[in-house]
């Protein structure tokens, strides 16, 4: 098979949710659980509130991340939540390079994808900050870029998190994994 670009991907009309790695379509699951969403809004809440009135700015699945855009344009992901701090990468439909902090929440069919794939595309394509959120264990995994390589914590659902790319900004993961 062919290596895709970002231009079949947008071609595609199939009502599905797709993402692209190095060319490779890999199909997503069809909808998040309700414990999924009610964490993508616990954390995406914070961030927004937090960014209310900055140029910083932060989106929610589904939405477009082109990790090579400026070259090949064959990788195109959709985290749960982003980051950008750089306006220029924003086009009115997608994230134009790597975002600045990427969260992805596990779910059974996703796992092996956010753990170890997209862990190695996020690193190469330069995320500073990724976080994996595990519902089942409530937990999240920071890895924090530095010279070339991540740092990696592990927080558990009482704790607070300092936000790497966002001074002066604790997300607190008691508001994150409620019920």
């Amino acid at each position: 098979m062919d290596k895709l670009s970002y231009s079949d991907y947008y071609s595609w009309d199939d009502g599905k949710r797709w993402e692209l790695i190095d060319g490779i379509p890999y199909a997503m699951a069809p909808g998040p659980s309700q414990e999924h969403q009610s964490i993508s809004m616990g954390i995406s809440n914070q961030l927004y509130n937090f960014l209310k009135g900055k140029t910083y700015k932060v989106f929610s699945a589904p939405f477009d991340v082109r990790l090579n855009h400026d070259s090949e344009d064959d990788t195109v992901v959709q985290p749960d939540i982003i980051v950008v701090c750089d306006e220029t990468k924003l086009d009115g439909k997608s994230c134009n390079g790597a975002p600045d902090m990427v969260v992805e929440i596990l779910s059974p069919t996703s796992e092996r994808n956010d753990r170890v794939v997209k862990f190695h595309l996020y690193l190469r394509y330069g995320v500073n900050e990724y976080w994996i959120v595990d519902p089942v264990e409530k937990t999240v995994q920071t890895h924090i870029l530095e010279n070339g390589r991540y740092i990696i914590n592990v927080y558990t659902e009482t704790d607070e998190i300092q936000v790497h790319t966002l001074e002066g900004l604790t997300i607190k993961l008691a508001e994150v994994f409620v019920g």
